[in-house]
């Protein structure tokens, strides 16, 4: 890779974690200089909800003043709002279940940031667990060794310029691995722990954020089976199918199987694992290639960041848009998740696309 990527003009997104840092740390034992940048994001009140917090800014400096690289703040908190955060607000009004962080890598990190300040570099670095492979001229997202960090599920949205420019440094370590080359350079963030959940809340509460900028909108709660009402919501969006905790309603278990908007009624089954919260057949619209267009018949997927990928086969319906026939049953499809979809091997990622809303 070093002899590849001497003659060009690499920027480094520092997040001020451990893997971004790493990635730092790879690029300078090969001689090179990038220029750093530290991405500022949040929605629209950013003294109360801006989660870029002084630590993250002080690890990210630290990180490369260490390798004598230059850092610079990009502020893209208005982009995140008028863009990600609305996205999220509008899937969410609907009824459906969005991924704020699908779209904050190809409207923010390969987005904003080059319209801001990408536009002067040949590549951009992140630390996402992800490869990339060329095959015949053409630039292929490829898994990580790393089932449970692998993170091409996120990226699986990005457009084909920005695949060309992602450069992923660490996507062929194990995490355990990224850990060991950071506490043996003893990096300042080392032993940091990686963020969860939905990168600009911080630790704020998502159902108190939701409340925040939606309000409460109370409707029943109806057994599917029998259509007995067994309580009320108070609102739709603070529930997704699948769901099966923090529900709050006697004489359980129970587990949400669907959400009607139109009439404000959340459907659930009772049980530990009922049939109902399962399918093996689904619709997907609007397809995103990464790469270019291929004939996508005996594939595998995955519908959520677990390491599971899910063996099918695809049913071309229209243009853009599929019937996925799985090998076996799903837990949990919900109708605004990303199904993202690669090769028999789960090895290559062709794209991904939003699962329809079932009838």
């Amino acid at each position: 890779m070093k002899e590849e990527l001497r003659d060009k003009k690499i920027a480094v997104l520092l997040s001020g974690g451990v893997d971004s840092s790493v990635v730092l740390h790879e690029l300078c034992g090969m001689g090179l200089r990038p220029d750093c940048f530290y991405i500022k994001i949040g929605p629209e009140e950013e003294e109360e909800w801006d989660c870029s917090s002084e630590e993250d800014m002080e690890m990210a400096t630290a990180v490369a003043s260490r390798y004598g690289c230059r850092l610079e703040v990009v502020d893209c908190h208005r982009e995140y709002w008028d863009k990600v955060t609305r996205y999220t607000m509008d899937k969410v009004r609907a009824g459906l279940t969005p991924n704020p962080d699908v779209m904050c890598n190809r409207l923010i990190k390969f987005g904003a940031f080059d319209e801001k300040a990408g536009h002067d570099y040949d590549l951009i670095a992140t630390g996402h667990y992800a490869q990339t492979e060329i095959i015949d001229g053409k630039k292929w997202l490829a898994t990580s060794p790393d089932p449970v960090k692998d993170q091409t599920d996120f990226l699986a949205q990005i457009e084909e310029w920005q695949l060309r420019k992602a450069l992923f440094p660490i996507g062929h370590y194990m995490k355990e691995e990224v850990r060991q080359i950071a506490e043996r350079e003893h990096l300042v963030n080392a032993r940091r722990k990686d963020s969860q959940g939905i990168c600009f809340l911080g630790k704020i509460n998502y159902n108190d954020y939701l409340r925040r900028y939606l309000g409460d909108n109370p409707g029943d709660v109806i057994e599917l089976e029998t259509g007995k009402r067994i309580g009320q919501h108070r609102a739709l969006w603070y529930h997704t199918i699948g769901q099966r905790h923090g529900l709050g309603f006697g004489g359980g278990p129970w587990f949400v199987v669907k959400k009607d908007v139109a009439s404000n009624i959340l459907y659930v089954s009772k049980g530990y694992d009922p049939a109902t919260a399962y399918r093996d057949t689904f619709s997907i619209h609007d397809f995103h290639f990464l790469t270019e267009r291929v004939e996508m018949r005996e594939v595998t997927f995955k519908i959520r960041h677990t390491p599971d990928f899910h063996p099918a086969w695809m049913e071309k319906t229209a243009e853009g848009c599929y019937t996925v026939h799985a090998a076996h049953p799903i837990h949990g499809v919900a109708p605004g998740q990303f199904c993202v979809v690669y090769d028999k091997y789960h090895h290559l990622c062709f794209g991904s696309a939003e699962i329809g809303v079932s009838s």
